[in-house]
Parts: structure tokens; C-alpha cells; sequence
């Protein structure tokens, strides 16, 4: 805990009236004589498998629903309903979309090679918010088949060897493949500071940054996989002004994180012709299941009460053909991969088009390796016909610098928006536009937000007494542990610091009390904030409560780490 955390403490009396103490903003003082062993007490953890069961069962209940769903189509109409149905739930997830703005689009260097051409090109997914991209041309004459190239999480974007290989590799088959770099990674970082001479980010590239965008979108109602999917939806606009490329043509794939967004693309923009996800589609049920960390982007608002799974923004495509490749020693889990493929043959065999639809399984583990390239490029000449060659091409590496379309290796500068910018530019306006709450509107408000019940009942929770676990070091010297719980499985922890241990319900008389609400956790913030320790030996008449709610302290999940609201 450092003092850059606010800190509130609530006041209220055990028979339910609410009266509010707030202390924020506390300085963090030297430890005031306290014993420095209390620092070495690890946090306790009784509950760390709470959340993540309540998870699972949550997810489950909908990816049943959503089975079910499939398995009553049972006619053409059924499916073809379906599918629209599919892609209007899609679009409350990602929508409203924004307008379309002037692309600005540039080209800053051009680089040539034997069989194809690279052009660096620099355009604006939205007003004065740069897109840097690579533009891999094909030495033949006439219109060619065109592919959007979506990168995973690598740091250097465009540049991973990986993503070059299938760029380099289409292009070297006779197609225009624009590969683009994500929000946060290559020459795209949007959270930088200078370090020994050399810019980086500052939160980390890729994920890190991803997830710190991401949650303070979360409080304007944006969505950074949106965000990252308009990005190649304008990266698609962006190939279709080229002379060089045929409409009819125009496919997308990526890997890993790209396979994230490749999936995504295929539920929001219907121009793709082609598609060919890598490393990704399984089921939120097995990512679940399977503890599997992921960031802001690949959890869509509402997917899942809308009874949403992966194979449903693939089935948003429906009939156009997709191959879906998986590995099998991914931890994306391949079983998945072949659950969603089965659910979507079947759909696609209701559309009359059963062979639009392929799985392939590469032998090794995640990453966009030559045998998962190769059965994308082998999918794509069969629609194409571009080619009938059944190896990848032989790839020359090109250096980060080589591919770069900025000079500093860096776009985001004083005069471009980034993530940040626009967040913080939308939270501004949304103030101005509700103006001031009324403060007995506000927790009316509050409700709705939260979707909280406005009418708790009267008679407290079920509630169990836990086993006294003693020498923990607080400011007194004995504590009772309360497990509230506030839905089915569901429990938040509450200590009761008195001076003499308590094996039962808490007193029932009606008298001013102290609930503090723990940032990380109570059992170690009653132990170290100095300021919370002053708080209860100044009021030794004063019943005080201290609160772990779900997910943090006593049920934070093993599945992560103390510092995990940043890094999953």
C-alpha cells in the first residue's frame, strides 16, 4: 500500500441507520512504534477459489444457453435467422460505431525487394489518431487479392518475425497483405517516457497498456476492443482506395491476439470475404475453466449475457468460408476450437455450405509457425486461386528499423490524441452534459450503475463465524471473522476488532460503528496503514469493522497476484 491509494472509512450503527465518515486522501507516515513483524505477515487468503468458482458457474450457465441456442436450428430459415440474430447482439457489444472521418492516409518510405514492394504507411483510424502500417505489394500486373493483417501482443508490433513471415509470405503468393500496428505496441505506444535515453512505456507493452486504456474506457462506455477492431476496419477501408486490390477479394487474418481481433472483425464488418483466426477461438467457458488471463480487449460488454460464444462472431460471417487454426499445445484450449468448429459445421451445413467451414491443428504450441501459415495460405488460394503453391515462400527477416514509418520509431507525439487523451476528453464532456446530481439522486443512480436491488431487505445476511485466527497484529488486540454471505457462494469478509476474543454473532445494540472498506486487504491494512491504526486506538468505545468485499484480501483468486488489477 503506498499513499497515492485513497482510503475511506465508514461510520454507521449496527442497527442499519447510515451516517458517513470519509478519510481520504491519508499520508503515509513512518511506522509510529508499531511492531515491524506485522509487516512480514502474509495476507490472509481463506477464501482464494470463491471467485473463480462463481465465475466458472456463471459462464457456464450461459455458454449452456448458448449450445442450446444452435441446437434447436434445424432449417435454413432457422440458421440464416440465426446468424442475423448473432450479428445484431454483436453490435450492441461493440456499438454505437463511430463515423467514418478522412483517413489522411500517407505513405512515408517505400522499400523494395524482388517479388514485391513494402510502402509505410501512416493513416488516421480516427481524427489525428495515426494508424502506422506496412502495405505488402506483389510485383505482378492487374488487381490482386487483398488481406488485413491483425498482430497479437508483440512488443514490436508489425516488425515480430512471426507477422512478417505471413505478410512477406502472401505478398510472395501474389497478394496485398496490410499489416498494422495495435493500439500499444511498435510505433504505436501510448503511455511513454524517456528512460536512460530511450523511450518505453510506461505501464509495459502489449497487455499492460492494453489493460490500463481499456479499464478507464470502461468508465466513459467505450471498449477497447473496439477500439482496436475500428482500427482494422479503416485499415480495410484504407486497401480497398488501392488500385492494386480486388474488392471481391479481401480476407483477414491474425494470430493470438490478432486472432482475437480477427474474430471480432468477422462479427462487425460484413466486407470480408475470407477469414482465417489463429490461436484464439476456443470457448469463454474452457478460458474460464482453464484460469486463462486476458486482457481488456477480449472481453466483449454483454457477450456473454447475450449468449454470445467465440464461434458466434465467426458465425456472424456465415456462409463466406473461414478456417479456424488452432494448436494443439496452446493453452487457447484446442478442445474448444473443435467444440466451436462442430457447432459451426452444423450451421453451415443448414446454409448449404458445408465446406466454407475448415478446422486445422498445428502439432506445436501457440504462436503464427509455418505449418499454421501454410494451411491459411492454402485456404486462402483455394477461394483466391492465386496461387497453387503448398509451401511457404522462403522469408528474408527485415529489422525493426527497416519497417518503421516514422523516424523516431515512435507516432504518438504532443500534437497527436492518443487512448488516453480521448478518454479523458469524453469523461469531460459526459460532465458537462449531466451537470451537477442532486445529492438525493445519487444513490438512485449509483443503483442503476451497479444494477443493486433498491430494496435490500431488512434482515441481515446469513453469515458464518470463521475460526479465530489470533496474533494478527492490529490495533487490538483480539478480532472476530464474520463471512457475509451476499449471494449464493458468494461471501464478503468482515473482521470485528475488539479487546477481548468473541466466538459469536456481534452485539446487538445500536451504537455508532467504524466499517472500513479495504482497498487490497483488511488484514493487511489494519496491520500497516498508520492512519487506520490511529483511527481505532482514538475511538476505544467505538465498534470497528473492517470489510474484504469480493474478489480482494480473503477471496482474492490464487488464479492471480496481489498487484493483478493491472497486470492478469
Amino acid at each position: 500500500m503506498t499513499s497515492r491509494f485513497h482510503r475511506r472509512a465508514f461510520a454507521r450503527t449496527l442497527a442499519g441507520s447510515l451516517s458517513v465518515l470519509a478519510l481520504a486522501d491519508f499520508p503515509r507516515s513512518e511506522l509510529c512504534g508499531q511492531d515491524r513483524s506485522a509487516q512480514t505477515l502474509p495476507p490472509l487468503n481463506r477464501f482464494p477459489r470463491m471467485m473463480q468458482e462463481f465465475l466458472v458457474e456463471r459462464v457456464a450457465e450461459a455458454h449452456g444457453r448458448s449450445v442450446r441456442a444452435k441446437e434447436l436450428l434445424q432449417t435454413r430459415g432457422d440458421a440464416e435467422r440465426y446468424v442475423q440474430s448473432v450479428r445484431d447482439r454483436i453490435a450492441l457489444c461493440f456499438g454505437p460505431y463511430p463515423e467514418k472521418t478522412d483517413l489522411d492516409a500517407r505513405v512515408t518510405g517505400v522499400i523494395e525487394r524482388d517479388q514485391y514492394r513494402v510502402e509505410k504507411i501512416i493513416f488516421d483510424s480516427r481524427p489525428n489518431f495515426p494508424v502506422t502500417a506496412n502495405l505488402y505489394l506483389p510485383k505482378r500486373p492487374g488487381k490482386v487479392p487483398a488481406v488485413v493483417g491483425t498482430c497479437g501482443h508483440s512488443a514490436n508490433g508489425k516488425a515480430a518475425e512471426a507477422y512478417q513471415s505471413f505478410a512477406q509470405g502472401l505478398a510472395r503468393l501474389g497478394y496485398a497483405c496490410l499489416i498494422y500496428d495495435p493500439i500499444g505496441q511498435g510505433e504505436r505506444l501510448q503511455y511513454m517516457v524517456s528512460k536512460n535515453g530511450h523511450v518505453q512505456s510506461k505501464y509495459g507493452v502489449g497487455v499492460r497498456e492494453h489493460i490500463q486504456a481499456g479499464n478507464q474506457q470502461f468508465l466513459v462506455g467505450d471498449f477497447l476492443g473496439m477500439w482496436r477492431a475500428w482500427d482494422g476496419i479503416r485499415a480495410l477501408d484504407y486497401l480497398l482506395t488501392r488500385e492494386e486490390v480486388d474488392p471481391q477479394h479481401v480476407g483477414v487474418t491474425g494470430n493470438s491476439g490478432g486472432g482475437t481481433m480477427t474474430t471480432w472483425l468477422c462479427g462487425v464488418e460484413s466486407r470480408w470475404t475470407m477469414a482465417a483466426p489463429a490461436c484464439f477461438v476456443t470457448t469463454f467457458l474452457h478460458n474460464a475453466e482453464n484460469e486463462l488471463p486476458a486482457d481488456t480487449e477480449q472481453c466483449p460488454p454483454k457477450a456473454l449475457a447475450l449468449g454470445l460464444e467465440h464461434e458466434d462472431f465467426l458465425a456472424a460471417m456465415a456462409p463466406k468460408p473461414i478456417v479456424i487454426l488452432t494448436k494443439e499445445r496452446d493453452f487457447f484450449d484446442v478442445r474448444g476450437g473443435e467444440e466451436a468448429f462442430k457447432r459451426l459445421k452444423r450451421l453451415y451445413t443448414l446454409l448449404g455450405k458445408p465446406d466454407n467451414i475448415a478446422l486445422h491443428t498445428g502439432p506445436t504450441e501457440h504462436g503464427y509457425s509455418i505449418e499454421n501459415r501454410e494451411a491459411m495460405y492454402a485456404w486462402f488460394n483455394r477461394i483466391t486461386g492465386v496461387s497453387d503453391a503448398e509451401r511457404e515462400p522462403e522469408i528474408v527477416i527485415e529489422t525493426d528499423e527497416t519497417l518503421q514509418c516514422t523516424p523516431s520509431g515512435q507516432i504518438a507525439s504532443a500534437q497527436t490524441a492518443t487512448v488516453f487523451s480521448m478518454t479523458r476528453d469524453k469523461a469531460l464532456l459526459l460532465q458537462k452534459q449531466r451537470g451537477q446530481v442532486d445529492s438525493g439522486q445519487l444513490p438512485k443512480l449509483i443503483q442503476q450503475v451497479l444494477n443493486v436491488a433498491p430494496n435490500l431487505p431488512n434482515d441481515p445476511p446469513d453469515y458464518r463465524i470463521l475460526r479465530n485466527i489470533g496474533n494478527r497484529k492490529y490495533s487490538r488486540p483480539a478480532n472476530t471473522t464474520y463471512a457475509v454471505e451476499t449471494e449464493a457462494g458468494v461471501f464478503a469478509l468482515s473482521y470485528m476488532l475488539t479487546d477481548a476474543p468473541r466466538y459469536s454473532r456481534p452485539p446487538q445494540d445500536a451504537r455508532p460503528a467504524v466499517l472500513y472498506v479495504a482497498h487490497r486487504s483488511s488484514d493487511q491494512e489494519l496491520r500497516d496503514e498508520d492512519w487506520l491504526r490511529k483511527l481505532i486506538t482514538d475511538r476505544p468505545e467505538t465498534p470497528v469493522f473492517a470489510c474484504d468485499v469480493r474478489g480482494i484480501g480473503e477471496a482474492l483468486p490464487n488464479t492471480c497476484g496481489l498487484n493483478s488489477f493491472d497486470d492478469p
